[in-house]
Formats: structure tokens, sequence, C-alpha cells
């Protein structure tokens, strides 16, 4: 089936990889920030007899950028979501979320719940817990936002490669760390910026208080070296029942860039038991 495009409400088309749709099992994956589907390939050799749709989120790779920051809602895109899987004919779906694509997954498992049979979240977070932490959350990410479109994208990669989150992929060999750079470079500023302001980590909803409403099971990811995802993850798990953590060795907050093969042996045995 290769990629194909699904157009959702309001026109907005989302470019959806989708290699093996008559595989019986079947996973959903949601890139992080400056991310796409490409950020998935690795795990076609890793889940050879899984269907693995790979998702460019709005605003991000081939899916469309629109202009009203309004679309980029946390809620229009679960609801997106939905779409897409009615489309691909999937009542019940395993997603595997990462950084942004993660708080998106938290949304739809809170708002589908009967549409979840398992779900990863990589490096992630329910929301901040306070107002006055959103507020704050939100100002930050209007300024990069209002970065991106002043500078452009090549400023704003250069920057964004540099934050002290992404450290650890300074370890990564060139070839790696020069393939993430070009699949940031080709997203455009609209659509990051527009990304920042509708679903940053401060506009998303905070799911704090019903992390137990969750009843699918729940496999959290982090890397060692990611000491504040880390400290997440562990009090989700202590609220969520249905959850268990793993802490990636030698990894940082990219896990499935920077220890691929162990990140798909656990996503495996996770899926495989679920």
């Amino acid at each position: 089936m290769g990629t194909v495009n699904i157009t959702v409400a309001d026109g907005v088309r989302y470019a959806v990889t989708d290699d093996r749709p008559s595989a019986s099992d079947a996973v959903v994956c949601l890139h992080g920030f400056t991310g796409s589907k490409e950020s998935w390939a690795f795990l076609d050799q890793l889940l050879p007899d899984t269907r693995v749709i790979k998702i460019d989120c709005l605003g991000h790779g081939e899916s469309d950028a629109p202009l009203n920051g309004k679309r980029y809602s946390t809620s229009r895109q679960v609801s997106d979501l939905a779409e897409i899987f009615d489309h691909l004919k999937l009542h019940k779906v395993k997603l595997i979320g990462y950084s942004m694509g993660g708080r998106l997954a938290y949304s739809f498992a809170m708002t589908y719940p009967k549409r979840i049979s398992a779900l990863v979240l990589e490096s992630t977070t329910p929301g901040l817990k306070t107002l006055g932490e959103r507020k704050e959350r939100i100002l930050r990410d209007r300024k990069l936002a209002d970065f991106i479109l002043r500078d452009g994208i090549k400023a704003f990669v250069d920057y964004w490669e540099g934050i002290p989150l992404f450290s650890t992929q300074q370890r990564l060999a060139d070839e790696v760390r020069q393939r993430i750079r070009l699949g940031r470079l080709r997203n455009n500023n609209i659509g990051l910026a527009n990304s920042l302001i509708g679903m940053g980590t401060g506009s998303q909803p905070s799911w704090w208080s019903r992390l137990k409403d969750i009843a699918a099971p729940v496999l959290l990811i982090c890397g060692e070296w990611d000491e504040k995802f880390c400290a997440i993850n562990q009090e989700v798990h202590k609220k969520l029942p249905s959850s268990r953590i793993e802490i990636v060795p030698e990894a940082g907050h990219t896990v499935h860039v920077e220890q691929p093969h162990f990140f798909g042996k656990i996503v495996s045995e996770f899926l495989t038991n679920v």
C-alpha cells in the first residue's frame, strides 16, 4: 500500500504509510516534534510480522500545514486520528507515541478509551499539572514559534539540535545525526510554529487526575540519561495500574534513535504479550 493521503475534517490531508495492510496485527506510530513518519522506518525490520502504520502529524513531513493555528489543537488532532483509523478500518489500535506523539496518544486514549488495546509511551508526559506551569510554557512556545517564523527552519534546527534535551545525540554516528537533521529541515516553518502553538505541552490537556482511567496495558519507556522524563514515568507508573516501565541503558530522550534494537525488542515483547 505504501504512503497514502487520507483527508479528514476541513479537507486536511494526512500522509500515512501502511506497508503491510494484510498483516493481522497492527500498530500505529506517532512521532515527536520536528520528526516525521520516517522516524519509525527502523521498526519495519524489527517487527517483521506486524502492520506498522506511520503517520506524519499535522504540520510535519508530507501532511498538510494549515495556516490556522487553532486547527492544530490536541482535540482536533485526536478527532483526526479517529477519522484516519476509521479510514484504515482499525476499530482498536495499539499506539506507539514518542514525546509530542506520546502526548497525542495520551489524549487519544482518554478520549476514545474503547479504541485502545495497548499504549507504548516513550519520553513523554500526560501534561503539566498546574495552570501556572501551563501558562508559562504557552508563553515559551509562542516565543519559539515566533523565532521559527522570523528566522526560518535552518536557524531553528540549529538551535533545536543544541538544547540539552538532545545532547546525548552527539554520541550517535555522523550519518545518523545527519539523517535526523535532514528530516527536521524538510519540515516547514508554518507547520512547526502552529504545532507549537496548537498542541505544545502547555496547550495540551493535563491528564494526571485521570491516569487511573486507562485500562489498556501501557509500556512506559525512557532513557537512563533523561532524568526528567524518567521521573515523570516513575510517577505515572505509580498512578497507572496497567503500566510497566522500562529504563533503557545508555540512552537519552530519543531512545528509539539511540538504542533502536533495544527499543524494538522491548516493544515487540510487550505487544506480543498484550
